[in-house]
């Protein structure tokens, strides 16, 4: 018997006849429980197996009717690609009916039957105006066009059209792939003796095999998968579309609980912000609002939170529009994932829609960069390169490398790369240094910011050819590896020079020099030359020069620039000859004494430690000498 990745899944109000149906159709109680079979009512969500003629085995998930296990029914219905929408015939359309259909809907299911139970109750007329009920009720929904097909659990009519329209419906299902990061969903967990703990439940991406380590999230516990089950039947592998249960060893089954996920380590996590496309149901009794309490149901799980309406005052019925749902607890879901939403308090279903991404921060309502963002995310999808492109485009700091990027895809890192290859090859991203990538959009967008920022630096200070690399910084605000792997593709590219000591070039800018200020920088020339190794302060200059503050620091900077003064370290400028014969007299002194001689320099220079002691820290800061303890030597 072969496991088809399908799974089948009933719906509808209570007491219609889903789990006797499920029975019927596979021979097995859906109802485990005995307070199940003590009330006659599904509490809890039900599993069987049906096998199709051509050998194939698919699974049927029975989900309970009543309005108060919605909660349940939506839990059940995770992983469902296949429906059965049952409608007793001496009841018809009811409310449960109606809800079960909307959170279908909003689930994303697209395929389905109609059941039309107990007809054995109802007259031909009465069955007719049922018939007639249940297609107003369908119209406009994927079930619009769905067979209705009359059945009695009693007397058996039309149990062969049932079977032969669930089997040819069946197998006309797409299977699912076996693709991307495996995650399930838990909706069962139990301890078996001699086992440990055991979970259950339908995976939504990817395959699992005996001897993996998987994580429970947001648990945090690891433990290695020591069997698996396929609809009750021992396998070596299952995946996603699979009812599968994982017997896991080093958890503690006390700590698990439905709505956790178990997946592989290292690329989900649970997170309270989610932005999100929400869709209102038509029959919505009271408009969603901004900052509504609201309770979101995706996968198994389930938690309380308010939603926040970030393109729209209110959301009417069938309206929709971008959200961001902020939970009081985190939840693990990806993007893609279906969700449905539901008052905190009364329970009523109020919408439900697609995650876009795990928020890393409250977003704000109205913003244009927002909702282009989860508009470009949204649109990205339904493409596996669309959506690599988007996260990278999206990356908060502009690049990101290939271990995050596969993180946040949730494709393993071998599929990311060669993704990301294709995607190279299309201009469409551009790889770095240090196995990082970014979207060439954004690669564009900062290179030209940090061509403008040195561009207008140099326009507002015609006088310098130098510019420190922490003004850039100051100015573009982008990630500083980032930046620094920008100027050196730049500098490549000889768009842009880098010296030492963090200092950029403008190629094609030379120094122009105001004219008020050339008397000043003759005056400074022969000030600093006369005075070689005993130079004055700034404060100490001339009163003409230091009168204009912005004239000297200009000048000063225009003769530091163009190598003829050297500055020191605070207001201590020297000639650019005199601290070269100070650097040669370092090296001589060490050479000779095995260290810096200082007492020896100072008097062979003829100068005092007021001025010795900054310019050995910057021979220290350049790297020419070294400080260990009192002494100096050369760096070697």
């Amino acid at each position: 018997m072969q496991i088809q990745p399908i799974v089948v899944g009933t719906a509808g109000h209570i007491d219609h006849g889903k789990s006797t149906l499920v029975q019927i159709l596979t021979g097995v109680d859906p109802d485990r429980w005995e307070e199940e079979k003590a009330r006659g009512m599904t509490i809890d969500l039900g599993f069987a197996r049906f096998d199709l003629p051509d050998g194939r085995r698919i699974g049927i998930v029975d989900v309970p009717g009543h309005e108060r296990l919605v909660r349940n029914m939506v839990a059940g219905a995770t992983g469902i690609d296949l429906v059965m929408l049952v409608v007793a015939a001496d009841d018809g359309v009811m409310p449960q009916t109606r809800e079960h259909l909307a959170i279908l809907e909003l689930l994303g299911v697209e395929r389905g039957l109609i059941v039309l139970t107990k007809i054995d109750l109802v007259e031909d007329e009465l069955r007719e105006l049922v018939e007639l009920d249940v297609q107003e009720t369908v119209q406009g929904t994927f079930l619009e066009d769905a067979p209705i097909l009359p059945y009695s659990a009693v007397t058996k009519e039309g149990l062969p059209e049932l079977q032969a329209a669930l089997i040819e419906a069946a197998s006309a299902v797409p299977p699912h792939s076996d693709q991307g990061i495996f995650r399930m969903p838990i909706q069962r967990v139990f301890s078996a003796r001699g086992f440990g703990t055991i979970v259950t439940g339908i995976p939504v991406a990817g395959r699992v095999q005996v001897g993996d380590t998987l994580e429970i999230l947001p648990l945090g516990q690891k433990g290695k998968v020591r069997g698996l089950q396929a609809y009750h039947d021992k396998v070596e592998v299952a995946q996603a579309g699979h009812s599968t249960a994982i017997n896991l060893s080093d958890v503690d089954h006390h700590s698990v609980h439905r709505g956790m996920v178990v997946a592989k380590p290292g690329y989900f996590g649970a997170v309270r912000l989610f932005g999100a496309r929400l869709k209102a149901v038509p029959s919505l009794p009271i408009p969603i609002q901004n900052r509504m309490s609201i309770r979101v149901h995706v996968g198994t799980a389930e938690g309380l939170g308010e939603v926040i309406l970030l393109d729209q005052e209110v959301i009417e019925g069938g309206g929709e529009g971008l959200v961001q749902l902020r939970l009081k607890e985190p939840l693990v879901c990806a993007p893609g994932d279906r969700f449905v939403l539901r008052l905190a308090s009364p329970m009523i279903t109020l919408g439900g829609g697609v995650i876009l991404e795990e928020s890393r921060y409250r977003l704000k309502r109205f913003k244009g960069f927002v909702l282009e963002g989860l508009a470009q995310r949204e649109a990205s999808l339904g493409s596996e390169e669309d959506l690599l492109e988007s996260i990278l485009t999206s990356a908060p700091e502009g690049w990101m490398d290939l271990a995050a990027i596969g993180h946040a895809f949730k494709q393993p890192v071998d599929h990311t790369e060669a993704l990301l290859r294709r995607l190279e090859s299309e201009q469409r991203v551009a790889p770095m240094v240090g196995n990082r990538w970014i979207a060439v959009e954004a690669l564009q967008h900062f290179q030209q910011a940090v061509r403008r920022a040195v561009t207008e630096w140099f326009e507002g200070h015609a006088h310098r050819v130098r510019m420190d690399i922490r003004e850039l910084r100051s100015q573009v605000k982008i990630d500083p590896g980032l930046l620094d792997a920008l100027i050196a593709e730049m500098a490549r590219a000889g768009t842009l020079e880098r010296e030492s000591g963090g200092v950029l070039r403008l190629p094609g800018h030379e120094a122009r020099l105001p004219e008020a200020w050339q008397a000043v920088a003759q005056g400074l020339r022969q000030a600093y030359s006369e005075a070689q190794f005993q130079p004055p302060t700034t404060e100490e200059l001339a009163p003409e020069w230091t009168r204009d503050g912005a004239a000297l620091r200009g000048t000063l900077e225009y003769l530091c620039d163009a190598g003829e003064l050297e500055h020191v370290g605070a207001d201590l400028y020297m000639d650019h000859e005199a601290m070269e014969e100070i650097r040669r007299r370092v090296v001589d002194n060490c050479r000779r004494n095995g260290e810096l001689a200082i007492a020896e320099l100072r008097d062979g220079l003829g100068t005092s430690r007021k001025y010795l002691i900054p310019v050995l820290e910057a021979l220290d800061a350049e790297g020419l000498t070294q400080r260990k303890g009192s002494t100096r030597t050369l760096k070697t």
